[in-house]
């Protein structure tokens, strides 16, 4: 071995001498290159395989004017990519609005960029049945079968919820089942196959399956909608350099601008654009307060 003959020290000077340059590891691993690139996680709020794709060409797309190389991966649930972001697992979030919240209270998580949809930072959480049911108003729903997307899930559980209490109606006492069917697409599916009587999604949601089932908006109706939710986010761990979140908030930007990263976003979230306003979610602080709500409670 060389190193027998030579001490670690005497063997880099002769490498000098010769001219051989070693780059240094912090450089060749620093974050966002393509040997450590950045971390990037979306919720499963619908298909799983369109997300994942979808999250592929942003990260290509991203790439592209940052120069920072990014992984995408697809979380279980909405609480699997609170958690990974507070371990420090995953730099990038798109995060369900509720997920922010927690995300910033327990983990000091920071909010990068607020979706926009339509022009609009908000978007409302809607009760569904199926058209034949006969149920009409929220009381109908008295004894039924109800599906929410994902404990964490701001419009598919926490609005609704708030609703129906407000309502005077406890969803523990006044549901015959609850399930939590984990996306916004599968509650949709869920009314349509009659395998609940009701459920809580987005109010975009049955368009997210209309072309798959154009008959939907015919076999599903609307009953009742939220209060104006503030849209779900970009965020970023605790710690992530100023100089990494500037660049990565800068790139999606540039990207939603552009005709083909504006068609992508569109096709993952419906997205039409970014805003950055953490102070519009504080209605749904105050919301989580009233339902005493934290990460400890959110397993289905």
């Amino acid at each position: 071995m060389i190193t027998r003959l030579f001490g670690i020290s005497q063997l880099l000077q002769i490498l000098l001498l010769l001219g051989v340059v070693l780059p240094l590891p912090s450089q060749a691993q620093s974050l966002g290159s393509a040997q450590n690139p950045l971390r990037m996680m979306f919720v499963p709020s619908g298909d799983a395989q369109v997300i994942l794709k979808g999250g592929t060409e942003i990260a290509e797309l991203l790439q592209k004017v940052t120069g920072l190389h990014f992984k995408t991966s697809v979380a279980t649930s909405y609480a699997a990519v609170i958690e990974a972001m507070g371990a420090e697992k995953v730099d990038i979030g798109w995060l369900a609005t509720f997920s922010y919240v927690l995300a910033h209270d327990k983990y000091g998580v920071e909010l990068l960029l607020v979706v926009q949809r339509f022009g609009s930072p908000f978007y409302r959480g809607q009760i569904m049945v199926r058209a034949d049911s006969g149920i009409k108003d929220l009381a109908g729903l008295m004894g039924k079968r109800f599906a929410f997307v994902d404990p964490a899930s701001t419009s598919g559980h926490l609005y609704p919820k708030t609703l129906l209490l407000a309502q005077g109606f406890d969803p523990e006492h006044f549901f015959k089942k609850i399930v939590f069917v984990g996306s916004h697409n599968a509650v949709v599916l869920s009314i349509y196959k009659g395998e609940v009587d009701g459920g809580a999604a987005y109010d975009g949601s049955r368009s997210a399956v209309a072309k798959i089932f154009p008959d939907v908006f015919d076999k599903i109706n609307v009953i009742a909608y939220t209060k104006e939710i503030p849209n779900d986010t970009v965020s970023v761990r605790k710690g992530l350099s100023e100089d990494l979140k500037m660049r990565i908030r800068d790139g999606l930007k540039k990207v939603s601008k552009s005709p083909q990263g504006s068609k992508v976003l569109k096709k993952l979230y419906g997205i039409s654009g970014f805003t950055d306003l953490d102070g519009l979610f504080d209605p749904v602080r105050e919301a989580g307060r009233l339902l005493n709500l934290n990460l400890g409670d959110l397993s289905p």
